[in-house]
């Protein structure tokens, strides 16, 4: 394998080589380095990790909330303190600036800190003397075996959307990551493996839809996490809720931010290129769209355009640079077609960012901040999500035409306005169809405490990750009615 590792599966407490008969490579995004190679793994090495997961169930149920949380403080400190060295990694695997990767750490390790407090978020509710003698109880449970499908994006940080309120709440734990990003979460593992963890109750396995498909058909996995593309959440919402389990399943986005006339527009506009070009355009709560609402229309364009030029584009370890390359090969040239498709349409290449030429990268997946103007509201190109650094620019009339705009698309992801209106803050938070909302914010994203929420055909499911919703999407409730003799105390 000239030299390049195969990566490992953990299961059951071990380090296991998988017997997949096809590999992929790990590809640097920047440099076109081959990093490591994954394992596909087939779907007995998911049986595998299930079974240990539902063995280990058993005894880590019964487990008190106050031991198992110590774990967790465990690895908090772990992820603290080889805190650089992951955000290195993720930036090498997945392009983005190192301040982002650390930025993405940080979010990871807040999820674990929150999980932290599981022994009072579990509480459930007493009511004694429901009827004469009569007392009610509702208490929380753990599912059992669960999962979680994961995204290339944010490699260290959307698991942790996940994992510790999963394990923290008595459920045992499998991960698949994305096999374009392997190599964080196997630096996390080694991580968890030193916490002293049981056997069984945390596992990882690589792959691609064959082990995705073997998650979805298990038997004894009973809940199931996906963040990614909206057709692929469809998929796996439908075939693991047609296999009874629970699901929580994040789909794609098309973010539109709103300018005001009244807003502040140095601010917004460097938030809004932030929001917009940030981790190359790949997340699911980048601004896509901007819509300028009357006069805001020259001053916001003008702005916009003049930062996207000027920001710096490279290699993300590099200090003063802005903006790495996006994931794959494929990627890039998917968007720049699809950039071309809105040209073709009739959008106005404000800045062409396609085909740049960094000195040093040039195997790279460099694709500079491209605007298109005058894009077409109901246009292919304003309803297509392209994950790229790309962002268009609707001009309306009004704050009612925005907010009927925002609401007519597919996705609901994220929302925000630029104002310094409160009256129009109010009007559009209250109208806005989306789960993240954002005033005079480019980037909703929810503390740990909050879920990350989202609509329409941004989610599938009922309960989202991340605060409280983790904990109800990994518990059951039950409810005990019970009576007393009143005489029991006779009885000793």
């Amino acid at each position: 394998m000239n030299g390049i590792s195969s990566l490992p599966n953990y299961i059951n407490g071990q380090w296991l080589t998988s017997n997949a008969t096809e590999y992929l490579d790990v590809i640097n995004p920047t440099t076109a380095a081959i990093l490591a190679r994954v394992p596909l793994s087939p779907a007995s090495e998911v049986h595998q990790a299930a079974e240990a997961a539902a063995v280990a169930f058993e005894s880590w149920r019964r487990t008190p909330a106050t031991e198992r949380v110590q774990y967790l403080f465990k690895l908090k400190n772990l992820l603290e303190e080889n805190f650089a060295d992951l955000a290195r990694t993720i930036t090498q695997e997945c392009g983005k600036t190192l301040a982002e990767s650390q930025g993405e750490m940080r979010r990871a390790i807040e999820n674990v800190e929150i999980a932290c407090g599981i022994p009072m978020m579990m509480q459930g509710t007493n009511l004694e003397d429901i009827a004469r003698g009569i007392d009610e109880i509702m208490i929380r449970q753990p599912l059992g075996v669960v999962a979680v499908i994961c995204p290339f994006n944010f490699p260290g940080m959307i698991p942790f959307w996940f994992l510790p309120y999963a394990i923290a709440t008595g459920n045992t734990y499998i991960v698949k990551p994305s096999e374009k990003v392997p190599l964080t979460m196997q630096k996390i593992f080694k991580l968890i493996e030193k916490t002293g963890l049981p056997k069984g109750v945390i596992n990882l396995v690589n792959g691609a839809k064959a082990a995705v498909d073997a998650i979805l058909d298990h038997p004894q996995i009973k809940a199931i996490s996906f963040v990614g593309s909206t057709p692929v959440a469809k998929y796996i919402y439908s075939r693991g809720a047609a296999n009874g389990k629970r699901m929580q399943c994040q789909g794609g986005a098309k973010n539109p931010i709103i300018v005001l006339p009244d807003a502040d527009m140095e601010m917004t506009t460097k938030i809004a290129a932030d929001s917009a070009f940030g981790c190359a355009g790949q997340r699911c709560l980048a601004a896509a769209i901007a819509v300028t609402v009357g006069e805001a229309r020259a001053r916001f364009t003008e702005a916009i355009a003049e930062i996207a030029k000027k920001r710096v584009v490279g290699n993300g370890l590099e200090q003063g640079v802005e903006m790495g390359p996006v994931i794959t090969s494929q990627s890039k040239t998917r968007i720049e077609q699809l950039i071309q498709q809105g040209v073709a349409a009739g959008a106005e290449l404000l800045v062409d960012g396609r085909n740049p030429q960094i000195t040093g990268y040039e195997q790279g997946n460099f694709i500079r901040p491209t605007i298109l103007q005058n894009v077409s509201p109901t246009g292919e190109i304003a309803r297509t999500e392209i994950f790229g650094p790309v962002l268009s620019l609707i001009h309306l009339d009004s704050i009612d035409e925005a907010i009927a705009l925002v609401n007519s698309g597919q996705y609901g992801n994220m929302a925000c306005l630029f104002t310094s209106s409160g009256a129009a803050a109010r009007k559009f938070r209250y109208e806005a169809e989306a789960g993240n909302i954002g005033i005079n914010i480019g980037v909703a994203a929810p503390m740990a405490f909050f879920p990350f929420s989202g609509w329409k055909d941004s989610f599938f499911g009922d309960l989202h990750g991340q605060g409280n919703h983790a904990v109800e999407f990994f518990t059951q409730t039950k409810v005990v009615v019970e009576r007393w003799p009143n005489n029991w105390s006779r009885q000793f």
